[in-house]
């Protein structure tokens, strides 16, 4: 089974977030980055196909060199080899169409997205991958198997979960559960070095147009104060639920 596993550079979740030229654009000064959450859960789960099924297992990301750190992560898990699509990722619709150039010409059976990247949470390439190449989409998948040329996946869905039968090529959004926290793999020094030699490949963008442009980000509103209020209280608790919070 041949897999390939989309890869996002996403700021650590610890990050302080700032913009620049008018609040248009991210401000990467100071900016940890790592793999997407999402996507690590995937990555974990093709290297259980590599270990168990004797799959082999690509990376893939859409991005400049400043990305290849995240891919010789991927690389010091176990990935056999890295692709970079060398452009600046602007939108879903971009980023879709570049990896689909490159993942048809892969003739891969299995397609690894993560459900969301943590920075944008578009949720919007997986299926669009999966739309281009013509091929299955389970989104929100928590568990997969794969037998022959048949998968079995479970995702969620509201209220419960939902367990599929889909042929291959498939593309699948996968997110947290489809391994448990407890396997994803950290690299370890011997890791580390084999990825040094492992193929990274860069590759020239498609020239995918973009669809839609950044105009402004926007912060949240900053947090009110606490107001601390008598545990016996009720009288004042329900006031300011429904005057001031006005939630009842």
């Amino acid at each position: 089974m041949k897999i390939l596993v989309c890869i996002s550079h996403v700021p650590d979740t610890t990050s302080k977030i700032n913009f620049t030229d008018g609040d248009s654009k991210f401000d990467t000064n100071g900016v940890q980055f790592v793999i997407n959450p999402n996507d690590e859960f995937g990555l974990t789960r093709a290297m259980w196909f590599k270990e168990k099924q004797g799959a082999s297992v690509d990376v893939i990301n859409v991005g400049g060199a400043e990305t290849e750190p995240t891919l010789r992560k991927a690389l010091a898990i176990g990935a056999d080899s890295a692709i970079r699509i060398d452009t600046t990722p602007t939108d879903g619709f971009q980023v879709a169409k570049e990896l689909a150039k490159v993942a048809g010409e892969g003739n891969y059976d299995l397609i690894i997205c993560g459900r969301e990247s943590i920075d944008y949470n578009g949720g919007m390439v997986p299926g669009m991958l999966a739309g281009l190449l013509k091929a299955n989409f389970i989104n929100t998948c928590i568990a997969l198997e794969v037998e022959g040329d048949k998968a079995t996946a479970t995702r969620e869905i509201d209220g419960g979960k939902e367990t599929l039968i889909a042929s291959l090529p498939l593309v699948i959004g996968g997110q947290k559960g489809l391994v448990e926290e407890s396997d994803l793999k950290i690299p370890n020094m011997r890791g580390i070095m084999q990825a040094r030699k492992k193929p990274l490949n860069v590759m020239e963008p498609a020239g995918a147009e973009t669809a839609t442009k950044a105009v402004k980000f926007e912060k949240p509103a900053p947090k009110g104060s606490v107001k601390m209020i008598d545990a016996d209280n009720l009288d004042e608790l329900i006031d300011l639920l429904h005057n001031e919070a006005k939630v009842i």
